[in-house]
């Protein structure tokens, strides 16, 4: 099966202590499509405008990724330029220029529609309710979200949450959600809002899943060199979405190990700047990770 992925395709500037480089391939959609086409076919959903290097056009068609839904609009592609701090945890936005992605309005090619699974990556709310009302009985659908909409969409998000089988977010905007500090109330909280299955991403130190099956501690894999971390919470869930799409049975006898090979692609991403490093990994290199991470937590 293959996977939908509806977000934003962006061209993003980064700056660290070491390197700056300038209008990068990025976005949520972009990270996500791109890890998930280690596994699955993928159809992108997404808005740039006419500067949008066509390098990046070939490079999306190098993954086989489905850009039929890839509107192509007069202006200029959405843009972000941010740095970060010596502990990479730790970045500050210096620019943000919406371009067309200010009037983006999401629509499905006919033939989308009955995708099974879904990933609504970052983008507001209101979006990705706009998305689900042209989709038809898909089987899986998992949905992302960052602080901003929190802040300025939260009635949007909560109508949002009992509509997808799963919730992604990070440990400050589930605490920033639920008003609870320790996390595994905040999941229980979540969970009472709709969201069958939520993920809690926890940066370096992982994420934490609690579902039908109860809770799994996904370990993430570790590095001793992180050039870039832009996108691998984006590639970890698009890693994961694809995986689950063609692995053989129900969503929960797989997505424990889903979240592990999500978890180890996402690692490639922070090798490199941007998708670089990510599109130079192969199924082989991924998997060598996989097994390595099962040495290591296995006991």
């Amino acid at each position: 099966m293959s996977v939908l992925i509806v977000g934003s395709t962006a061209l993003d500037s980064i700056k660290t202590p070491t390197r700056e480089n300038p209008r990068l391939l990025g976005g949520s959609a972009s990270h996500a499509a791109v890890a998930a086409s280690f596994f699955s076919p993928v159809k992108l959903i997404g808005v740039v405008g006419q500067d949008f290097p066509k390098k990046y056009i070939q490079l999306y068609q190098r993954h086989k990724i489905d850009l039929s839904g890839l509107q192509i609009l007069p202006g200029k592609t959405f843009h972000w330029s941010g740095e970060y701090e010596l502990n990479m945890n730790n970045r500050r936005t210096l620019a943000t220029e919406l371009g067309v992605f200010e009037t983006f309005n999401p629509t499905l090619p006919k033939a989308h529609q009955q995708t099974q699974f879904v990933l609504l990556a970052n983008i507001a709310p209101a979006l990705q309710h706009h998305v689900l009302d042209q989709m038809r009985k898909p089987k899986f659908v998992v949905a992302d979200t960052m602080d901003l909409w929190l802040n300025i969409a939260m009635k949007d998000l909560m109508k949002l949450l009992p509509r997808v089988d799963g919730f992604v977010l990070n440990d400050s905007e589930a605490a920033q959600l639920t008003k609870a500090d320790n996390l595994f109330v905040a999941l229980k909280k979540i969970h009472q809002l709709g969201p069958k299955y939520v993920i809690i991403k926890k940066g370096s130190h992982g994420s934490v899943l609690s579902g039908p099956k109860g809770v799994f501690i996904c370990p993430a894999y570790p590095l001793h060199t992180v050039e870039d971390p832009t996108g691998a919470g984006d590639s970890f869930v698009g890693g994961m979405m694809g995986y689950l799409a063609t692995a053989k049975g129900s969503v929960d006898a797989n997505i424990r190990r889903a979240m592990v090979y999500g978890s180890v692609t996402a690692s490639f991403c922070c090798e490199g700047f941007g998708l670089t490093a990510t599109t130079r990994t192969k199924r082989a290199d991924i998997e060598k990770r996989v097994k390595e991470l099962e040495k290591l937590t296995k006991f």
